[in-house]
């Protein structure tokens, strides 16, 4: 922490071991640090949920919802009708995000077929077709044979699959 380096990362599971919690290890950094540097626990689960937001994302926010309101000019002009604003159809109930890197409004109808409201998370998780891949990473003790079927292939595809073995 001397050098020019002023920051660092200790990522744990929270079933890595029953003594070294996340407040224990935040207390002996902070012990330790004494002036060279200093701590702060982010729980991901917690921090998923909200907390105090940083500059990114009040920069992010209000460019979101200068393309909401350009969005809802668009739609309410393409509604309006004899004075009366006619919106039925299933665009005119959407939200605003990131669909594959791209600022998107997805209509609440298609993401309510997608959504597991009870956990709210969405059904499919993209990242678990890469657990078979960070086992192997992480050496678990597991035959590769199991996981990777036939001979090796160079990737060059964006894209993991689990019915090739990568």
């Amino acid at each position: 922490m001397k050098t020019d380096i002023q920051r660092g990362l200790v990522l744990r599971n929270e079933k890595c071991h029953e003594h070294y919690t996340t407040e224990f290890l935040y207390n002996l950094y902070s012990s330790e640090g004494k002036g060279i540097f200093d701590c702060r626990i982010n729980v991901l689960g917690h921090l998923q949920q909200g907390g105090a937001p940083t500059p990114f994302d009040r920069n992010y926010g209000t460019k979101l919802g200068v393309k909401a309101v350009l969005w809802m000019s668009e739609k309410l002009q393409e509604a309006y009708r004899k004075g009366r604003v006619f919106a039925n159809s299933a665009d005119s109930a959407c939200v605003i995000g990131l669909r594959k890197k791209v600022v998107a409004f997805s209509p609440v109808t298609e993401l309510k077929k997608v959504t597991d409201f009870e956990h709210r998370l969405p059904q499919e998780q993209w990242w678990l077709n890469l657990r078979l891949m960070l086992k192997m990473l992480a050496n678990y003790q597991i035959s590769l044979t199991e996981y990777i079927s036939g001979t090796m292939e160079h990737v060059t595809r964006r894209t993991l699959s689990i019915e090739k073995g990568f």
